[in-house]
C-alpha cells in the first residue's frame, strides 16, 4: 500500500493548522485587513478588518512538505513551482490593496501578463520534457487520448488563465474556495495514487493544507486566503491537471469553478447588452443565492456538495 499520501496529507495539516494561529495575529498587527468592497452584499460590511493573506499559511505548508518528497517524486517540482508563482502574483495584488491602500491591486494587464509568464514557463517544460505526454485524456472514453499537436498552446493558456480566475472568483465567501478545491485535491490525490502517476505528494499536502486552513477560514473566518491564496490554488489545479493529462476534467470537478467565471461572464455581458439590466442579483454566482436568502453556511454547503458529485461524475469520467 502507498502511505505517501496519507503522510504528506498529515504532515501538511500539521504545518497548516500551526502556521494559521501564528500568522493571523502577525497579520493583524500588520493591518494586513481585508477591504470590503461597497458594491458587494451588505452583510459582508461587518467583515472589514479581518486578516487577508492567510493563504500564505498553506502555500507555505504545501512547499514545505512537498519538498520533504520532492527527491522520489520529482514530477511534483514543476507543480510547486506554478503554485507558488501564481501566489506570489496573488501576493503583490494583496500587499498593492491592503498595504499600499490601492483598491485595485495590481492593474488586469499586470496581473495577465505575470500569469502568462508562469504558465508560459510551464507550458514550455510540459512540450519539452519527455518524460511528460501532452496528449488529452478525453472523460467517458477510457483509453483514449487526442494528440492536438500544436494546438495544445492555445488549449493550455485558456484553460489555465480561465481555470486560474474562476478559482480566485470562487473565493468570495467564508471556506467556500478552500472547500471546494479540497474535494478537488481529493480527486486528485485518488487519481494519482490509483494510477501511480506520481504526483500524489503534492495533492496530498494540498488536502492537510486546506484542511489545516479551514480551521479557521469556515464561517465566521479568522482569516481569508486573499489572493496569494486562490490565485496558488488555481495554479496547483491547472499543473495537477496538465500533469495527468486531464485538463478536460476540469469542467467536471471544477465545475463550481467555470460557473462562477460564467455568471461574471454573462452578467457583463448581458449588462451591456441591455444598457444596465442583470441576469443575477450579483456575480459571482454565489453572491446572487447569497442576496436571495441564502447563508453563508449554507451556499458553502450546496457548492461543496455539488463539488463532490462533480468529483465522484469525474471517477465515472476515467
Amino acid at each position: 500500500m502507498n502511505y505517501t499520501a496519507v503522510v504528506s496529507v498529515l504532515i501538511s495539516f500539521g504545518i497548516s493548522a500551526v502556521a494559521c494561529p501564528l500568522i493571523i495575529p502577525f497579520l493583524k498587527r500588520l493591518k494586513f485587513g481585508q477591504q470590503i468592497r461597497e458594491e458587494g452584499p451588505r452583510e459582508h460590511f461587518k467583515k472589514s478588518g479581518t486578516p487577508t493573506m492567510g493563504g500564505l499559511a498553506f502555500v507555505f505548508s504545501m512547499v514545505v512538505t512537498g519538498v520533504l518528497f520532492a527527491p522520489d517524486y520529482p514530477r511534483i517540482i514543476p507543480i510547486l513551482f506554478v503554485t507558488v508563482g501564481f501566489g506570489v502574483i496573488g501576493f503583490l495584488d494583496d500587499y498593492i490593496k491592503v498595504v499600499m491602500k490601492r483598491s485595485e491591486g495590481l492593474n488586469p494587464t499586470q496581473k495577465l501578463l505575470g500569469q502568462i509568464l508562469i504558465a508560459g514557463v510551464f507550458c514550455f517544460y510540459l512540450m519539452a520534457d519527455q518524460t511528460v505526454d501532452t496528449t488529452l485524456r478525453i472523460p467517458f472514453m477510457e483509453g483514449y487520448e487526442l494528440d492536438v499537436g500544436w494546438f495544445f498552446v492555445p488549449i493550455f493558456f485558456v484553460t489555465a488563465l480561465g481555470t486560474d480566475n474562476g478559482v480566485n472568483l470562487t473565493d468570495g465567501l467564508d471556506g467556500l474556495c478552500a472547500s471546494v478545491t479540497l474535494l478537488v485535491s481529493v480527486f486528485l490525490t485518488t487519481v494519482s495514487v490509483g494510477e501511480g502517476r506520481g504526483i500524489e505528494p503534492v495533492t496530498g499536502a494540498a488536502v492537510g493544507s486546506l484542511l489545516g486552513f479551514l480551521l479557521f477560514n469556515v464561517h465566521p473566518a479568522k482569516v481569508f486566503m486573499g489572493d496569494t491564496g486562490s490565485l496558488a490554488l488555481g495554479g496547483f489545479v491547472i499543473s495537477s491537471m496538465f500533469m495527468m493529462q486531464m485538463p478536460l476534467f476540469i469542467l467536471i470537478v471544477g465545475f463550481i469553478y467555470f460557473i462562477e467565471t460564467l455568471s461574471v461572464i454573462l452578467q457583463v455581458g448581458y449588462f451591456k447588452i441591455t444598457g444596465g439590466k442583470r441576469l443575477f442579483r450579483m456575480a459571482p454566482l454565489h453572491h446572487h443565492f447569497e442576496l436571495g436568502g441564502w447563508s453563508e453556511t449554507r451556499v458553502v454547503t450546496v457548492f461543496s456538495t455539488v463539488t463532490a458529485l462533480m468529483c465522484l461524475l469525474g471517477f465515472l469520467a476515467l
